[in-house]
């Protein structure tokens, strides 16, 4: 039985927790996937999975397998890739990771332009809002917005990312709409998770001030504050980028538009400058194109 194909299983299923999830992944059946552990577990002879009814943990023997194989596979994707690349065309596989939100509002999208122009190319996208570690992740690039990235990475800013207040016309029919800083605490708001009261820093030219929101409904994820505001649930801080469509179609209304808060930026992250695979060099610099001529 292929080794490499059995790490790679092996891999997944630790990742993931489950048989059937990697069998759905890597298109196998979930026999097949049992069958590759199995075989794995056999050419070690140690056990490397702890199974129960519920749930699939590593075994400490399982945590050691498990970094050495990520490490085997991402050589020979550097390999594979990097044989390619001399003959001018991307193969492998990339994995990245960004937040739901600009996933849904840019990236994927423009993952699916990309491909178009590298065909022998994959690409594992993994949406979400909590931290990864890339080196255990086997993440090459991450997507971030954030107004200080984590210095242990390299980062390359791809553009600014503005933000506005904003809510429904239903909402504003019903409780007014705000016409300074000072009419914020009579409303609702809808904020980021995690935050028992929010801070809005907020300017207009040389004046500054900061308002102190508590909130009754908060969420981790920018799409599902923009649903709620959708539904007249009330004034939701929102990223342009995720915004701006509502906002063309009147389904919301900017909430004090005079006034602004900071804005943030978009930026590449990723483990190592040095040691940059060429798909993600040229992922890379097609995302700092696309921002930069594209008006998102």
């Amino acid at each position: 039985m292929d080794r490499l194909t059995a790490m790679q299983v092996f891999v997944e299923v630790a990742q993931s927790g489950s048989f059937s999830a990697t069998a759905d992944k890597l298109d196998m059946s979930r026999a097949m996937v049992t069958r590759y552990v199995g075989e794995l577990e056999r050419w070690l002879d140690a056990r490397l999975l702890q199974r129960t009814t519920r749930s699939v943990t590593l075994t400490e023997a399982g945590e050691h397998c498990l970094r050495r194989s990520q490490q085997m596979l991402a050589l020979m994707e550097n390999v594979e890739e990097e044989t390619c690349g001399q003959e001018g065309e991307l193969r492998g596989q990339l994995r990245m990771t960004c937040s739901v939100s600009l996933a849904y509002a840019q990236i994927a999208a423009a993952i699916v332009d990309f491909l178009k122009h590298h065909p022998q190319l994959k690409i594992d996208l993994n949406a979400s809002e909590g931290a990864l570690n890339l080196v255990e992740a086997r993440i090459d690039l991450a997507i971030r917005i954030s107004a200080a990235p984590d210095p242990a990475l390299i980062g390359r800013l791809l553009a600014p990312c503005a933000s506005v207040l904003v809510a429904s016309p239903g909402y504003l029919r019903r409780h007014g709409t705000p016409q300074s800083p000072n009419d914020l605490h009579k409303h609702q708001y809808l904020s980021y998770a995690n935050f028992g009261k929010t801070i809005w820093k907020m300017t207009r030219g040389d004046e500054q001030v900061e308002v102190s929101v508590s909130s009754r409904l908060s969420a981790n994820e920018a799409t599902a504050l923009m649903q709620a505001a959708l539904a007249d649930g009330g004034i939701a801080l929102q990223p342009t980028y995720l915004a701006n469509p509502h906002i063309a179609s009147g389904r919301l209304q900017v909430v004090l538009p005079e006034w602004k808060v900071p804005d943030m930026g978009v930026y590449a992250l990723y483990p190592s400058r040095k040691h940059l695979r060429p798909a993600v060099r040229a992922f890379l610099d097609f995302l700092v194109d696309r921002f930069v001529t594209t008006p998102w």
